[in-house]
């Protein structure tokens, strides 16, 4: 994963959060896109790894196929790991 920009969908999730700290700490990639629609986690994300200048933040949602398009485009690597989630009351 060295020099490659690498894509994470969902990554402000358990694993997206995760998944880049193994990466920045192991390897050297020339960018990691984080795209979740959680503006407040993404605020909280940047803190938390110290505003890594690899790291990059896109809003989206992966139902919106013009703006994961846009999202992908040029990736080395895309690791998709949303979730969606859907309570049901009994």
């Amino acid at each position: 994963m060295n020099n490659k920009v690498i894509l994470v969908t969902g990554g402000t999730g358990s694993f997206g959060q995760k998944f880049t700290e193994i990466v920045l700490k192991e390897h050297n990639p020339k960018a990691i896109r984080i795209y979740s629609r959680g503006e407040l986690l993404q605020h909280e994300m940047r803190r938390k790894f110290d505003d890594d200048p690899r790291l990059r933040f896109f809003i989206g949602d992966v139902r919106d196929r013009e703006r994961i398009y846009r999202a992908m485009n040029r990736m080395s690597i895309v690791f998709h790991a949303v979730s969606f989630k859907k309570v049901l009351r009994a």
